[in-house]
Parts: structure tokens; C-alpha cells; sequence
């Protein structure tokens, strides 16, 4: 069926031929032409369904995917979408794990198309058998006649874009484009676009997007695997605590770094200031090539993706109150910053997995700390307070003794440096007695509880 008349024998025709869409007022400070790939004109509403078709026609084709088959995946929600769609076309059924981050309309999406959908732990290990890695593993052992498309190694996912996103976006900009930004989650887009353009044009640049948080940028740019890299944060749909195979880093030319306040804030400006009702991967792109505006010239042509549609964040960065709790909306008065000048001691001081109570204990005492972080090999793991280490000791003598991994709490949350004080104070609950403040500039984390607080207006 030939694309451009707009007739199929059923949704999956539908895939791919998205528009390429000039930005025009974002981009006021930025020499070159930018357009954006919009993807959401596909039918699961995201760039995920070109390559959840892919995954799935190239394993009936080798015979992973059976007849009546079950199909099992861990994702955020976008490729869930795509497997879903495809899954009700030919006859599959779908079970997916997500994770506790994921936006609320993600999940219900994924139950709208009749897939099972199981919501895992962010905060975890991806060899943890909580993690939503694990579980999908596990599942897809016990339940017969099912199949994983693990889309993070699966290289037909970055195969999708070689054969359809990059050869489109090279007709659609008649072979002048000359940089390509990009989220990186899997890596199958930038890297199955990328390498397309470059075999076309090796002078093209491909940059991707990476977030505060994520082990991308490091190893590019160093070799290193760092674990001390890796905390949690609020972007989605870009980022990794692992490196996935379809992240080849010899097509990648370039990460750039976004907070997620900078990309939460894009995010609602390219549909106030564009009219395009684009997710949070395309605010993390579009000021990711705000702040790169000093790489582009005046005869530079440069395309973004936007991955998806942003009616899956309503319950988030198109949520004021949502906004407002996490900091990202402005607010008069006092910061985080002005809180941590205050209390210089507030740098991060954090106990190991597998340190002793009583060793925390002492920690917390000459620090005069009433929390502590719980770090595993440098990650942020969980967290600890003098209430957990109190009872331990008390109630029993020999706890001491053992390791903190058996009394800590979950992680505390972290925020930007420039979140107010109100929201700040909103963040510390019972259940989260301290916030971990990170200030990107300078590569500190510092925590701050209700004391600190106190301090700082008094």
C-alpha cells in the first residue's frame, strides 16, 4: 500500500511518515533551521512504534514469536504502546513491567489496549530481582509460549530506524541536514538514525541528550562505567544505569547533559510557545539544543525528535501543582541554595550497604546527622534515620552488629538546588525526612531535613 494515500488494510500501515515541523520561536537565539521530527502522529502516539513492529515481524520471521504467543517487556510505556498495538492486529496478548516513575497515563494506557501491567521499583538495581528488568526475565521463563523483545539489546530496534526513521528524515531535509538531537534511552533511535545519515553524509553530527542522574555523557566521553553517576531522577524516556547494546557510541558524537527542571520546563514551552502537544523526552532534546546553540551555524539544518505526545504527562509536567511540588515552577523568597549556604555541614555524607548499625550510628553521631543516605558502591540506595538506628539498638543488643541494608528506608528524593523552600518543606514528610539537593554547576549533593529548614528562616 503506498504510504502517501493514506489507505490501510489496518492500523500498522499507519506507522512511520511523520511530519518534519520547522521551531520557530524557541529557537530565536539559535543560528541554524530546527525542525522537529514530531512522532507522535503515529498511532500509539510515539516514535516506540516503529520499532515494536519491527521487533515483532523479525521474530515471527526466526520463530521466537509463536502463534497465540505472549509478549513480555519491561518499558516506560511508549514501547508497551506499540507492542499493544501490534500484539491486537496479529493475535498476541501482552504482559509488561514499568516502573513506579512512569506517569500514571503511561500505565492506563497500557491496561486501555488490554495489556497486564505490572509497576516495579525505580530505585533499584537492574540486577535486582525487583527491578522491572528482572521481573520481565522471570515472567517470560514461567509463562509459556511467551516471548521478551528486550528492545534494550534487541538491535532490531535500532535496525526500525535505520530502514524508516533515518532514511525519511533525509528526503524530508533533502540530504541538508547536518545535526541530529536526540534523546537516548535504548539508544535504538539515535543509533539507527544516526548510523543511516552518516553512511549518507559522514559530516553529519548526532547528538544525544542525556540527563543528571544517567551513565551515558561519562562513558563517552571517558570509558568509565561510573556508579557514582547513577541517582534517581524525574526525566523519562531518556537515560540508563546500564548500557544497553543498541547504544553504539562511535555513531554518537556528543552528550549533552539536562537537569529535570530545565526539561520539565521545555517541555510545557514547546506547546505554549510552539503549538505542539509534544512529552518530556523532547523537552530534554529541544534544551538540550538550546544550550548547544553555539555548536549550530546560520546555514546549519537541524532536526530534533520528539518522541511522544504529551497527554501522557498531564499528571505531571502539565500539572502546576505537580510542577510546584517538584520545584520546577519559580517561586518567590528562599532556595535550596540559600538553605545549604547556611548550613555548610549539609554535604552529602552517605554509609555503605554493608556497614554495621553501630556504625552508622557512630557516623551519625560525631556528624551530628539524623538521616544518612545509603549508598552502594556510590549509588543512593536507600536511606537511614536516628529513629531505625534507635530501635535497632535498643530493642536488640545484638543489631548493632548487623548491616544497615536490614533496617534503611527508601531512598530520600532529590532536588534542584534552585527549588524553593516551600516546596522543599512540602518534600519533607514522615515518611521522607530529608531531601537530597543536588547543584549541578558545581557536581555537589547536599542534604537538608526540617532542622535545616528551620535554620535558615530563623
Amino acid at each position: 500500500m503506498n504510504p502517501s494515500k493514506l489507505v490501510f488494510d489496518n492500523i500498522l500501515g499507519a506507522i512511520g511518515h511523520t511530519p518534519l515541523v520547522r521551531i520557530n520561536n524557541i529557537t530565536k537565539d539559535v543560528k541554524a533551521k530546527v525542525y522537529a521530527k514530531v512522532e507522535t502522529f503515529n498511532p500509539g502516539n510515539s516514535i516506540k512504534d516503529r520499532m515494536a513492529l519491527k521487533m515483532i515481524e523479525d521474530a515471527e520471521k526466526d520463530g521466537r514469536l509463536k502463534p497465540g504467543g505472549t509478549i513480555i517487556e519491561g518499558t516506560s510505556g511508549n514501547t508497551g504502546m506499540g507492542l499493544a498495538i501490534a500484539a491486537i492486529i496479529k493475535g498476541y496478548k501482552c504482559i509488561f513491567t514499568t516502573t513506579d516513575k512512569q506517569s500514571k497515563e503511561k500505565v492506563d494506557a497500557l491496561r486501555a489496549f488490554g495489556a497486564d501491567v505490572i509497576v516495579c521499583p525505580t530505585n533499584v538495581d537492574p540486577e535486582d530481582p525487583r527491578s522491572y528488568y528482572s521481573v520481565s526475565s522471570r515472567l517470560v521463563k514461567e509463562v509459556p509460549n511467551s516471548w521478551k523483545p528486550n528492545q534494550y539489546d534487541n538491535l532490531s530496534n535500532s535496525q526500525a530506524h535505520y530502514e524508516q526513521t533515518g532514511p525519511e528524515i533525509w528526503e524530508q531535509t533533502e540530504g541538508k541536514i547536518t545535526h541530529l538531537v536526540v534523546g537516548v534511552g535504548t539508544g535504538g533511535t539515535i543509533c539507527g538514525t544516526g548510523r543511516y545519515l552518516k553512511e549518507k553524509n559522514p559530516n553529519i553530527k548526532i547528538l544525544g541528550i542525556d540527563t543528571y542522574g544517567s551513565v551515558f555523557k561519562k562513558y563517552k566521553e571517558t570509558g568509565i562505567f561510573d556508579k557514582n553517576e547513577i541517582y534517581p531522577y524525574i526525566t523519562e524516556g531518556i537515560g540508563e544505569d546500564f548500557l544497553p547494546e543498541n547504544v553504539d557510541f562511535n555513531i554518537i558524537d556528543h552528550f549533552e547533559k539536562v537537569t529535570d527542571k530545565d526539561a520539565a520546563v521545555m517541555t510545557r514551552r514547546i506547546t505554549k510557545e510552539e503549538g505542539i502537544f509534544a512529552g518530556n523526552s523532547a523537552g530534554s532534546a529541544m534544551a538540550g539544543l538550546v544550550q548547544m546553540k553555539d555548536m549550530f551555524g546560520p546555514n546549519d539544518v537541524v532536526v530534533v525528535i520528539f518522541h511522544d505526545h504529551g497527554t501522557r504527562y498531564l499528571g505531571k509536567m502539565f500539572n502546576d501543582d505537580w510542577m510546584l511540588e517538584k520545584g520546577f515552577l519559580d517561586r518567590k523568597g528562599l532556595t535550596a541554595r540559600d538553605v545549604v549556604s547556611t548550613n555548610k555541614q549539609g554535604q552529602l555524607h552517605g554509609v555503605e550497604l554493608n556497614s554495621t548499625v553501630e556504625a552508622a550510628a557512630r557516623l551519625m553521631r560525631d556528624k551530628d546527622f539524623s538521616q544518612l543516605p545509603v549508598t552502594d558502591g556510590g549509588r543512593i540506595v536507600g536511606s537511614l534515620n536516628e529513629q531505625a538506628v534507635f530501635e535497632c539498638i535498643t530493642r536488640n543488643p545484638e543489631g548493632r552488629t548487623g548491616t544497615v541494608s536490614a533496617i534503611m528506608q527508601p531512598a530520600f528524593p532529590f532536588a534542584d538546588i534552585t527549588t524553593p523552600v516551600e516546596s522543599l518543606s512540602e518534600m519533607i514528610t514522615p515518611a521522607n525526612p530529608a531531601v537530597l539537593v543536588r547543584d549541578f554547576k558545581t557536581d555537589q549533593t547536599y542534604i537538608i531535613t526540617r532542622h535545616d529548614i528551620i535554620k535558615a528562616l530563623c
